[in-house]
């Protein structure tokens, strides 16, 4: 009967409470009838006015009102009723579940349900925008206890706390970077008896995202992005050693089984989720659900292939091509060229739900998506080289990784090639249509066109402040020189700007001034404007609408072969 939603939910050791994320107004002493009576009295009131005093004003897509997500616990006595919630960080300024993605995953609770560890930055003020410095905190469940920080003398991001099955020893995630979003986690393990902590995995160059333990707590096991795929590797708690149990395509929440067995759900660029098992002795993984095969019956897909190629710094490069479905081999086909956002991501071996190339093979498109210089997967060097050079190495790569392209299958037209993308991949197009005049359409979703300015309208300000060399006052050439808008003069190529009104993380003021700039040159240009979305486009007929013109902006000037 609680007044207020849960925003994440977990089943506390033997089944006698729920730990639950919830968000309440820190400074109430009784947390959640005083935030529910808060939030009445404002939804009755009859000013609309929001005052603040510091940052966050808002996050992601959403305006602070004052709230933080605190866990609490919910006794369950023995015939399934609900005691009174308690607020298991009372009085804590800050959030868990992590905003804006969090979930039961930013804590864990201790096999004797005695203890609470979770995760949260709690810092001055406004230092939030701009610090990474999430720590770990442990508290007793019983809620007679103030919380202690376990993770005070790392400054950098502390994450995914996951207590052993003996309780001895708690495994969690640390970055070594204080205000870098994208350097890599160890896994690191902490003797709960007071003897500290170390790290696990310092050899192995990959991040994983989250870390859990085998039943008999011999392994650990967690994904990362691995060369264009996302893996499962299994962890050795005694030496640190690394091996992966599943490698291709992409595989995630990995839940190990008390006979040996490995749970996970996988999909791929021909596949949506479902969930597979991997026998105890390894092996091939099993597939356990046929959600989708009546589906995918009747769909047919572009067949792909991985390939590499010499980039930047005479580094490899790897990227995916998709064939147009049923491409005849007499005929030649346009291409569309996607960049991927994050910058620190990866186009992985992966069914997206909003930028999936199968879309683009089944309109008659070759497709191709080029992991660039600051992707993730390939070592931390190679993500760490886009920082302060975000046109520079990651466009040389796009470009040498399309010519790759063009020069090993002449079936694709380089005469009719479209190119998208977005957040970072919107950036890119920007600075592609500044920079080159190869392709006939150029598409950008939520892009920047003015870095320099974009520091000052965006919310998590620790991302510009790393990949841009400090504050725009501290280092403005940094900024300047990676901004789109120093090269509109040279603007050409025909350009559909797409902005989500409620994306606060690329405000929409990038996306009108992209635009107006494309009237002002002449340049042909269509504006896709959602009032309702935010950085993603998520609502269903939206999405249509989205495909639906894209697609008609890209035929428009690439003219396909297939009908």
């Amino acid at each position: 009967h609680l007044p207020l939603d849960v925003e994440a939910l977990s089943v506390g050791p033997g089944g006698g409470a729920l730990y639950a994320g919830i968000a309440v107004f820190p400074d109430c002493t009784d947390s959640i009838p005083c935030t529910a009576d808060r939030m009445a009295d404002r939804a009755a009131a009859k000013t609309s006015g929001m005052i603040f005093d510091r940052v966050f004003i808002r996050h992601w897509d959403t305006w602070k009102d004052g709230r933080r997500n605190h866990v609490f616990r919910i006794p369950i006595d023995e015939a399934g009723r609900a005691g009174a919630a308690i607020d298991l960080m009372q009085g804590v300024d800050g959030d868990c579940p992590t905003i804006p993605w969090g979930g039961d995953g930013d804590w864990s609770v201790s096999p004797d349900d005695g203890w609470l560890v979770y995760t949260a930055k709690v810092v001055n003020g406004s230092e939030e925008v701009w610090s990474t410095d999430w720590d770990l905190w442990a508290v007793s469940t019983d809620g007679t206890k103030s919380a202690r920080c376990l993770t005070e003398d790392n400054e950098a991001w502390d994450a995914s706390p996951a207590f052993s099955p003996d309780g001895k020893t708690l495994a969690y995630l640390a970055m070594v970077r204080p205000g870098y979003e994208a350097d890599r986690y160890r896994v690191m393990l902490m003797d709960w008896s007071g003897g500290g902590a170390h790290n696990l995995t310092e050899r192995w160059d990959r991040s994983p995202g989250s870390v859990v333990w085998a039943p008999n707590g011999a392994a650990l096991y967690a994904s990362a992005n691995n060369i264009g795929n996302h893996s499962i590797f299994r962890i050795d708690p005694a030496d640190g050693m690394v091996s992966a149990v599943a490698t291709l395509h992409t595989n995630r929440n990995p839940k190990p089984l008390p006979d040996g067995r490995l749970l996970f759900a996988r999909d791929s660029l021909v596949a949506p989720v479902e969930l597979y098992v991997l026998p105890a002795g390894g092996g091939e993984p099993e597939q356990i659900t046929h959600f989708n095969d009546a589906r995918l019956a009747t769909i047919e897909f572009g067949e792909y292939r991985q390939f590499s190629f010499i980039g930047a710094h005479r580094d490899e490069v790897f990227g995916y091509l998709i064939y147009p479905v049923n491409r005849d081999p007499t005929k030649s086909y346009p291409l569309a060229f996607m960049v991927h956002g994050g910058p620190q991501g990866s186009f992985d071996d992966h069914w997206h739900y909003r930028w999936n190339p199968q879309i683009y093979a089944g309109h008659g498109y070759a497709t191709v998506m080029i992991d660039f210089h600051g992707s993730t997967g390939y070592g931390q060097d190679f993500t760490d080289a886009i920082n302060n050079d975000w046109g520079g190495a990651p466009y040389e790569d796009l470009m040498k990784g399309l010519d790759d392209v063009l020069r090993r299958h002449l079936w694709i037209d380089s005469e009719r090639m479209a190119a998208a993308g977005a957040s970072f991949g919107g950036y890119m197009i920007n600075w592609i249509q500044g920079h080159t005049d190869r392709f006939k359409a150029l598409v950008c979703h939520d892009g920047n066109l003015d870095e320099y300015m974009a520091y000052f309208d965006t919310e998590e300000l620790w991302f510009p402040e790393w990949d841009h060399g400090g504050t725009p006052w501290e280092n403005p050439d940094g900024y300047r020189r990676q901004s789109p808008v120093n090269f509109v003069q040279n603007w050409k190529t025909p350009e559909l700007v797409i902005h989500g009104a409620l994306d606060y993380r690329v405000v929409d003021t990038q996306g009108l001034a992209t635009f107006n700039a494309l009237q002002r040159l002449g340049v042909p240009s269509r504006l896709l404007y959602y009032p309702d979305e935010n950085h993603w486009v998520l609502k269903p007929l939206n999405s249509i609408q989205w495909h639906e013109v894209v697609l008609d902006w890209m035929d428009r000037w690439t003219a396909p072969a297939v009908e």
